[in-house]
């Protein structure tokens, strides 16, 4: 036996304290990169293992952001081009086109998108924010940049117009002024529309704020201007009077044009639309009130709900529509929000699931004066966009090819798998297609503009989003496009819950009991697996074949029971009591009165979902193999499940919480183990006693408790469950606290039950311990169950008396158990929640978790928080590897399991499965996150996985077919049989171990004054890296196995929960996270796709010949309006008009426009940046030239034609005929 060397652990402990950073004696990397522990095999492995990532393989670059906008707030559409763009509170622009040209872009100020206005087939885009800013967009490249912008200083913008080949825009005002922007410059014109000046002067009230202008269809020199008390005034620009005003008693919501430019319609607050001639202003030329109740002649009509927005367009062949948004009764305050179109006689209301935002009618023409004939409307809800087609009777909507049902249920949990079976994306979408809703209109989607290719990126990617409902859905995620190939709905499993005790049946949706929160996918076996907030995992499997057939179902009680809970009787008491023989009395849970029993019956292993009994239709696709259950204890709810894990070739799955550690064998459909987490660690209790499964417990008889809803079955559980996944599920934006409480004991209200009731058994508190395990340890040093666990230690002695005051503190911990660190575990973060608000604002994100609980006297338990099937060295001794679980806790502790199989196939179906703890203990700093395992070359070694087949099919060859396993290796067995290295990262650290010898080889310390949120061993350009993201908002990326830095760049703090849950890391450098609660950013960490980035994203802008007016003949253009051309330019240019204050707006240069890109250049390529400025100006003004010379040319040819027109006129007339 080696002789114990006490300052060879200490040496050990000072390597990898905080305060020694991540250096040391044998690492030439630097404080920054991982430190190499004194070690034999530390010079073998630098020898062996050439790392071929450098620092240059890295960059972090968002690549596209996928779903529905969140909280819209404007819309607009380019006929020409046929881009859609919907802006938001947020002050994000999404520009959409055909399926693939999906752009996102964001105003740095943040402020909420007013209106948005496109510079019809000019590819710019004007956008107003309500911090009263006009924005120029450049679309005619993949990423939009701003051009200008315009500040107004003195005035709030409330509404905005730009005539069509215009490029002057109007701009109405809080105060109820008009000004007028030059496009191109962006500077304001000195021409302005003052309210006074266009009211009467006999008017004594402000008429409001500007909240319509356009210009006549008739005659561009005349500008409508709405007001909001009611007031409409027809604006003379040449003459700068009011050529005629209209008055209405209710304030106006929107108004709109009759191509013809000689009639206009408003819709007002009090639900009526009204129509009014230019040639009688004095009153309505008609009014009605669409949705209000008919009255006697003479009486007023009933008030309605204020139309928002009325759309008046006409067709040649057909009455016009007249589309429209709100106006619906006031008794009729149920109904949903609502879209009418009225089209001649027929009036449809078009009923929606959210509140209308916006909506466009799409047409043919650009041009406000021809007959618009409108084939669609496009309509932006408050969580949708839909789009009705206006060509069929029945107005069906048209199929979305965007992924903005992301959000159909709240997002609870995320995977992403890149380079994935490229034949799985067809298999899906093969099963998914025959699932889809029918209905929809047999046109193609109208939004077709931009252009859009594959790139360079060709791998096959797949995205699951697991929802709130207990739906699942698979994404095809290739090539930066998003289309859902399946859905899978978990909730099928269960009986549906019954209402019941008077609950209404919204409470019961809104609480969620089938809310998804882990998923694990093994893509090549297709072996799928998922856990419920309601403590239950589901194992499916893929098949093409549509069966019918019962679900299995296995209870399991997870509870701490080496020292068995305490009961009346612990002789006699069996583990598992029967209902039908045990009837204690009904005890309150969490002083709720309202604890659901029946006859008196404490809640004890009952699950909380009831899983359908009967035989049920499975149709093609995932199909349930087995459910398992964690049930009640003693009137305890079951804690949620903290890691999951599943290992096609072994046939078993894993899942763990915080009581402890479940291990079943789905398929021979037992359970393997169930044991609480400090009985993982007795290992010589353990080698005595046998895994045992809990037998099953007899079919509850009572009625009322097998259908109710979560609020009447489980009161306490209810909310303990619901405020799990509530930041995640709630549609607020608004910050959620990390530092959350420790999940409770499922045994902690057994507070009654004494040591003196069952002599040898503790209290929940445990002051005292049987006397099983007599091995006593130095105080400071980390033991469990005799074995040191510091990697740098020898094997330690165990025979040195403690003091009275030690032996109180190991007696507190509990035989066995390792003293509690001040590390706090990251899955409880997850799994405990914040009880009051204002707990909740004490916290702080910036605080490290390390000291949220500083005491061992508080009640806290260690979560099994990660868990990894890989075939490994068990023990020191072992020679060859074995099927191995890896089990990571939330106070740092590795223990390794082993795993018994059966020799052979045959054998694998009957003989049984041997799962024993093999006293292998390692540890880190804070919670463990993640494993992974490399080969002796350092190669990246994948879990083995059973190649997948059909397990319904009923072939002749299918009979004799044997289980296909794949082990993974990169190099043969027998040299891979030598040893292998352990990657461990937890949320403070990462360590590589070399196994079998258990020696850590290197230590990297991530982050002392934050925690890490997801970490992920990934494959990237043939090698492998460890991938990190931190609360603090840093991203940072390791070598492996030496653990130097490749990168750390601030990405994004963390705000809100939503973003730690779903934050997810995958092979070839992507990632993604949930942004809002209905948009998934994705982005990438690899330095050659940011590169090749432009070549992946669509174009918004293509070359359109911009389509000709219609020729309005000699008589319509003589007598139908203005003659001649309106010069725009010369009435307000600075010449005529004169220059704007100074004060009044602000001009600021964008970072696309040629002001941003000269303040920018500098450095060894500034002169080269200022030559290329300069040949782009000579190139724009030649541009302008150009355009000017074909105005001219244009208009000459205009007086031209008009002139002879004229002169044909008066030709023969005489004198006395003028």
């Amino acid at each position: 036996m080696k002789k114990f060397n006490f300052r060879k652990v200490l040496d050990g402990l000072t390597a990898s304290s905080p305060g020694s950073g991540s250096s040391s004696a044998s690492n030439s990397g630097g404080a920054g990169s991982g430190s190499v522990h004194p070690g034999g095999t530390a010079g073998v492995l630098r020898e062996e293992i050439q790392e071929s990532l450098t620092s240059e393989y890295f960059q972090i670059c968002k690549t596209v952001r996928h779903g529905f906008p969140y909280q819209p707030t404007a819309l607009a559409f380019d006929p020409v081009q046929k881009i859609l763009a919907i802006g938001t509170r947020t002050g994000a622009i999404r520009i959409l086109g055909r399926p693939g040209v999906d752009c996102y872009c964001q105003h740095e100020s943040g402020a909420a998108v007013l209106q948005l206005q496109f510079l019809i087939n000019e590819g710019a885009l004007v956008s107003a924010s309500s911090d009263d800013t006009l924005h120029l967009w450049n679309l005619r490249q993949k990423r939009p940049a701003i051009l200008h912008s315009l500040k107004f200083n003195r005035e709030r913008i409330t509404y905005c117009h730009l005539p069509f080949q215009s490029k002057w825009l109007y701009v109405g005002t809080e105060r109820g002024n008009t000004h007028i922007v030059n496009i191109e410059s962006f500077i304001l014109s000195g021409y302005v529309i003052m309210w006074n000046k266009a009211i009467e002067l006999s008017t004594k009230t402000h008429p409001g704020p500007v909240v319509h202008l356009s210009d006549s269809p008739r005659d561009e020199g005349k500008l409508l201007i709405g007001y909001e008390n009611g007031t409409v005034v027809f604006w003379d620009l040449k003459s700068k009077r009011a050529e005629l005003r209209v008055y209405y008693d209710e304030a106006i919501h929107s108004i709109d044009w009759h191509h013809e430019g000689k009639q206009f319609m408003c819709s007002h607050s009090d639900g009526s639309l009204t129509l009014w001639n230019l040639k009688s202003p004095s009153r309505p030329f008609q009014t009605t009130v669409p949705h209000g109740k008919s009255q006697r002649e003479g009486r007023k009509s009933e008030s309605c709900k204020p139309i928002l927005k009325v759309e008046y367009k006409t067709c040649r062949n057909s009455e016009p529509f007249i589309i429209f948004s709100g106006g619906l009764s006031y008794d009729k305050a149920c109904r949903r929000p609502s879209l009418t179109i009225m089209h001649g006689k027929a009036i449809t209301v078009l009923e929606m699931d959210h509140p209308i935002v916006e909506f466009l009618t799409l047409c043919e023409t650009p041009y406000p004066n021809e007959c618009q004939e409108p084939y669609a409307v496009a309509v932006l809800l408050e969580k949708d966009l839909i789009l009705v087609d206006l060509t069929q009777t029945n107005f069906p909507i048209f199929e979305n090819p965007y992924p903005m049902d992301i959000h159909e249920s709240p997002v609870t949990c995320t995977a992403y798998f890149a380079d994935c079976p490229p034949d799985l994306i067809l298999v899906l979408y093969s099963i998914g297609v025959k699932h889809k809703k029918q209905g929809y209109s047999n046109k193609e989607w109208p939004v077709s503009g931009g252009a859009w290719n594959l790139g360079a990126q060709t791998y096959p990617e797949i995205i699951i989003t697991g929802h709130a409902d207990g739906s699942i859905k698979f994404w095809d995620a290739s090539a930066m496009t998003l289309q859902m190939l399946y859905k899978l709905k978990t909730s099928k499993v269960f009986e549906k819950q019954k209402v019941g005790d008077g609950k209404q049946t919204c409470e019961i949706v809104e609480e969620d009991p089938f809310a998804v929160q882990m998923i694990y996918w093994c893509p090549e076996s297709r072996i799928f697996c998922v856990s419920g907030v309601s403590a239950y995992v589901i194992i499916y499997k893929f098949s093409r074949q549509e069966i019918t057939t019962e679900i299995v179902s296995l209870e399991v009680r997870l509870q701490c029971d080496v020292e068995d809970i305490i009961t009346p009787e612990p002789e006699t008491s069996p583990p598992f009591p029967d209902l039908s023989s045990q009837l204690p009395s009904s005890r309150s849970l969490s002083g709720s009165t309202n604890t659901v029993s029946s006859e008196g019956v404490t809640k004890d292993s009952i699950p909380c979902l009831s899983v359908k009994t009967r035989p049920v239709r499975m149709p093609p696709g995932y199909q349930a193999d087995l459910v398992i259950q964690l049930v009640w204890v003693d009137g305890e709810p079951p804690q949620q499940i903290t890691s999951l894990s599943i290992s096609s070739a072994y046939g078993i799955v894993a899942f763990g919480n915080c009581t402890g550690l479940v291990v079943v064998d789905f398929i021979q459909k037992t359970v393997l183990l169930s044991m609480g987490t400090i009985d993982l660690y007795r290992s010589s209790d353990l080698y005595q006693r046998q895994p045992r499964s809990p037998r099953k417990n007899k079919q509850f008889i009572a009625d009322n408790f097998c259908m109710r809803g979560l609020s009447n079955f489980y009161p306490d559980l209810t909310k303990r469950i619901r405020t799990s996944y509530q930041s995640l599920t709630e549609l607020n934006d608004s910050p959620v606290p990390l530092e959350l409480e420790r999940c409770k004991s499922p045994t902690s209200g057994l507070a009654t039950r004494t040591p003196e009731a069952a002599p040898g058994f503790y209290r929940n508190e445990m002051p005292a311990v049987r006397q099983r395990n007599q091995v006593h340890h130095l105080p400071g040093e980390d033991h469990v169950n005799g074995h040191c666990t510091s990697p740098t230690s020898q094997s330690c002695s165990s025979g040195k008396r403690l003091s009275s005051a030690d032996v109180s503190k190991v007696n507190r911990w509990g035989p066995g158990r390792p003293p509690f660190r001040k590390a706090q575990s990251a899955a409880c973060m997850e799994i405990s929640l914040p009880v009051t608000t204002e707990e909740a604002r004490e916290n702080s994100y910036n605080r490290s978790r390390s000291s949220s609980i500083s005491s061992i006297d508080k009640d806290s338990k260690e979560a099994v928080t990660a868990l990894y099937f890989m075939e490994s060295f068990a023990r020191k001794n072992d020679s060859t590897v074995s099927p191995c679980l890896f089990v990571g806790t939330s106070l740092g502790m590795v223990l390794l399991i082993s795993l018994n199989l059966p020799s052979s196939d045959e054998q694998r179906f009957t003989e049984p499965v041997m799962v024993l703890p093999s006293g292998t203990f390692l540890s880190l700093k804070g919670a463990v996150l993640t494993f992974s395992c490399m080969d002796r070359t350092g190669s990246l070694m994948q879990p083995p996985y059973e190649v997948w087949r059909d397990p319904n099919n009923t072939d002749e060859n299918e009979k004799t077919w044997k289980r296909k396993l794949v082990m993974n290796y990169s190099t043969s067995p027998q040299e891979t049989g030598d040893h292998q290295y352990t990657i461990i990262c937890s949320e403070k650290q990462a360590k590589v171990f070399s196994l079998p010898s258990q020696t850590c080889l290197y230590v990297h310390n991530i982050t002392e004054t934050s925690f890490i949120l997801q970490a992920e061993v990934v494959g990237m350009c043939n090698s492998a890296c460890l991938a990190c993201f931190c609360a603090n908002g840093h991203i940072m990326i390791m070598s492996l196995p030496s653990l130097r830095p490749m990168l750390d760049a601030n990405y994004l703090p963390l705000t809100d929960m939503r973003i730690a849950r779903t934050f997810c890391f995958t092979n070839e450098g992507q990632a993604l996270y949930l942004v809002s609660p209905t948009e998934i950013q994705r982005l990438t960490y690899s330095q050659e796709m940011c590169d090749n980035i432009q070549d992946m994203l669509g174009d918004l802008f293509t070359p359109i010949e911009t389509p000709e007016a219609q020729n309005r003949g000699f008589l319509k253009g003589l007598f139908g309006g203005s003659g001649q051309t309106f010069d725009r330019e010369e009435l307000f240019g600075e010449a005529t008009a004169g220059k704007a204050s100074r004060s009044l707006a602000q001009h600021i240069p964008g970072p696309g426009s040629i002001e941003g890109v000269k303040g920018a250049a500098g450095g060894v390529m500034g002169e080269l940046t200022r030559a290329r400025i300069a040949l782009d100006e000579r190139g724009q003004r030649l541009g302008e030239l150009e355009e000017k010379t074909a105005g001219m040319m244009t208009s000459a040819e205009a007086f031209s034609k008009h002139a002879h027109e004229l002169m044909l006129k008066y030709k023969d007339k005489k004198w006395y005929q003028f």
